[in-house]
Order: structure tokens, then C-alpha cells, then sequence
């Protein structure tokens, strides 16, 4: 099942996705973080962008925009809001991606261009007790992350 968000009565809807950057600046100043310029800058940016990018593009992106951010800026920051779990931080082959989300949530990887997508799964409760009997773990969240491509839409009388 695909949802938009968790329902209340799901046992992983403890955190939910931040709607706005206004919501993650008050949740940054309720863990005592200083909202520097750069970081509202490394913020407003991953909100609008609302995709997964890396330190490079971020630094080349916000620069393009004609904000003056240094290298070193952009990846302090983005440690520092990663660590004090504001943002996702994913580890891939040829580097970390940074996306605005940082609640449980699943991701879908085109196989033909790299690009992902956030995505919320919910696995019926059925599976999740099966994998606990299986398993012996207790689960207390969970994210899938699939790969696949984008079918071709169909003609008008096309079989498939």
C-alpha cells in the first residue's frame, strides 16, 4: 500500500515529514541550532529542490543563484543538520545525497537516469508480524528502497 503519509494508527508515525521550511527552522531552533544565513540558504534550498542532491550540486546551485557560500560552508552545515537528524544523508557509490526529509520513509531509484524518489510505503501488518516471527526482531521502522524504470506509456490500442 502507497500512502501520503503514516496513518496516526501506524506504530511508525512517531515522525512525520516537516511540511515547510518554516517548520524546520522552528524544529532546528527547538534542538538549539543557530540558523545562520547559510544555513537557512542550505535549507530554503533543499525544500525548494524537494529532491536528493549532493554537497557538490548544492554548493554549484545555490552559487548559480548568486548566494556567496564557500565548499566548506555547504558541508559543515549539511553535518551539522544531518547529524541532528533535520535532514536524510544517503551513502551511495559515488557519494552522499542530501534530501529535505528526515522521517521514516521508503525511496524509489530509476535504474535508466539515478534519479529518486521519496516514497511512503506502508507494509501490511501481516508481513511485518511474518518478518518478526521469521527474524526474532522486533521491527521499529522500516524504508524500502526499490529500483525500477519508468514504463512507456501506452498507446491508444497498444497490448501488453
Amino acid at each position: 500500500m502507497i500512502a501520503d503519509a503514516l496513518p496516526p494508527s501506524s506504530p511508525f508515525s512517531g515522525v512525520l515529514p516537516l511540511g515547510s521550511v518554516e517548520e524546520v527552522y522552528q524544529r532546528c531552533r527547538a534542538l538549539g541550532m543557530r540558523l545562520s544565513r547559510q544555513r537557512r540558504m542550505v535549507l530554503d534550498l533543499l525544500w525548494a529542490e524537494k529532491s536528493h542532491l549532493s554537497a557538490r550540486d548544492i554548493f554549484e546551485k545555490l552559487n548559480n543563484l548568486g548566494r556567496n557560500i564557500g565548499h566548506t560552508s555547504v558541508y559543515q552545515n549539511l553535518e551539522a543538520l544531518q547529524t541532528a537528524g533535520v535532514i536524510e544523508c544517503m551513502d551511495r557509490a559515488n557519494g552522499r545525497l542530501y534530501g529535505y526529509r528526515s522521517d521514516p520513509h521508503s525511496h524509489l531509484t530509476c535504474s535508466a537516469t539515478g534519479a529518486i524518489e521519496d516514497l511512503d510505503v506502508i507494509l501490511p501488518q501481516e508481513l511485518l508480524d511474518q518478518i518478526e516471527r521469521h527474524t526474532g526482531f522486533t521491527i521499529e521502522t522500516y524504508t524500502l528502497h526499490l529500483t525500477g524504470h519508468r514504463r512507456a506509456l501506452e498507446k491508444p490500442g497498444q497490448v501488453r
